[in-house]
């Protein structure tokens, strides 16, 4: 590859070291593998639907995506499954067709890849990786990352039991109030800063914005504040929904947030396949945008642009993280599965923003009402599919959700899903008008 194609990884990268490389590389794999190696027979493929892929997809895509980059371009090998760019090339194979394949078994898949893991590893043994190399390796490990959580994500769907993952003690805070707080207006500086750290293409760079002052909730919507939603009709009620939310909601034929059920008892939730009472102050949660935004006409609110919500978690002394520079503990961020789900919205007051905002790293992940866009003077990195073939298209969430690892999320961090998709640990928090 050209030289000046490689992203200018500055201060952070060129302290990396091999062995960091790899301890990422490994943690992540053990992750994947947490999430797919107790799955029975006949739920490695699944029922189609929900903008699912097959879990043993998942887990083939993962190795198959470390190879193409890491050993197939550095050292020129050849693809060790036959067919695997016609099975696992997320850019060019459509997840409608995911189903058609003959996969290999779970045995070829596994031991697939572990050896691609194996030699990536072992050609890091005893040198100093080079700039590229580390770009492409911490590309390939933070891939993996958003992998685990979409594997969580259909295990949830389909129902199948949670991963076995060692649980944490919620944090909370029996003071908590919810409200709006008051961020004052100002110039902004929205993306990525040029300071050593890792980051996506479409965070590049840094540049001036103009915010009026705005008043934003400290906390995300709840489960008691949506119910009301739903018990006044709000899902029948033409006038809360735009002309694409419209169409969805009666095509779908929703009247609840997705994994919501009632019964004579009441309203109860599915989370892995159990069913339990609806918790009212845990954030209402796997909402599409469409949800989201006829929520927010019928509360009389509205949802955050992406600059807003980036102020309000950054401040304008630009924090990485809202709680400052400090990477994410299991003390300030609902993250990495630490409870299989959310917790209440009150709950991790050391990970607040500098103007009370609460959770807005980890938890839930939050949309806004800004449609992906590159920011000035964008050039795509080396994996150019990932960010620009979806400008202009697939709307902004930021934040975080449980299932979201802690090396890859940041203040910054700029997901992006289709607007009818209900099934990502995805939730919003308003602003007032």
């Amino acid at each position: 590859m050209e030289s000046d194609t490689i992203p200018d990884l500055m201060t952070a990268a060129h302290q990396l070291t091999a062995q960091d490389l790899v301890e990422d590389l490994c943690e992540a794999r053990a992750r994947e593998l947490a999430l797919f190696t107790d799955l029975a027979e006949d739920q490695l493929i699944g029922p189609q639907g929900h903008f699912l892929e097959p879990p043993i997809w998942e887990l083939g895509h993962v190795g198959w995506f470390q190879e193409y980059w890491i050993l197939r371009n550095f050292d020129g090998a050849r693809s060790m499954l036959e067919r695997g760019d016609a099975i696992y090339d997320s850019f060019n194979v459509s997840y409608k067709l995911r189903w058609g394949h003959e996969f290999p078994t779970r045995a070829e898949t596994l031991d697939y890849v572990e050896t691609v893991l194996d030699r990536s590893v072992e050609r890091l043994a005893g040198r100093r990786p080079d700039q590229e190399e580390k770009y492409l390796y911490w590309l390939v490990t933070q891939h993996e990352y958003m992998h685990s959580e979409n594997l969580c994500m259909v295990r949830q769907t389909l129902g199948y039991p949670g991963p076995r993952i060692e649980m944490r003690a919620i944090l909370p805070d029996p003071t908590f109030k919810p409200m709006d707080v008051e961020i004052p207006g100002g110039t902004y500086s929205l993306g990525a800063p040029e300071d050593g750290s890792f980051v996506f293409d479409n965070e590049k760079w840094a540049h001036e914005v103009e915010i009026e002052p705005f008043r934003i909730a400290n906390a995300p919507v709840t489960n008691d504040e949506f119910l009301v939603f739903v018990q006044d009709e709000g899902y029948g009620a033409r006038r809360f929904w735009g002309k694409h939310g419209w169409e969805w909601r009666r095509r779908e034929g929703a009247t609840h947030p997705l994994f919501w059920r009632k019964s004579e008892g009441g309203w109860a939730e599915v989370s892995f396949g159990v069913e339990s009472p609806l918790r009212p102050k845990a954030p209402v949660t796997y909402v599409n945008r469409y949800e989201a935004r006829a929520y927010c006409r019928w509360a009389g609110r509205r949802l955050p642009t992406e600059a807003e919500w980036e102020l309000a978690a950054s401040g304008y002394d630009k924090r990485r993280f809202p709680w400052g520079e400090q990477l994410p503990t299991p003390e300030r961020a609902n993250l990495d599965w630490s409870h299989l789900g959310v917790v209440d919205v009150g709950d991790y007051p050391d990970g607040d923003s500098m103007f009370g905002c609460r959770q807005m790293i980890g938890n839930v992940w939050e949309w806004t009402d800004s449609t992906l866009h590159p920011y000035p003077g964008f050039t795509p990195d080396l994996y150019k599919e990932y960010s620009a073939p979806y400008f202009g298209q697939k709307p902004v969430l930021r934040g975080g959700g449980f299932a979201s690892r802690s090396k890859l999320v940041r203040n910054t961090w700029r997901n992006f899903f289709m607007p009818q998709r209900r099934n990502i640990v995805a939730g919003f928090r308003t602003c007032a008008l």
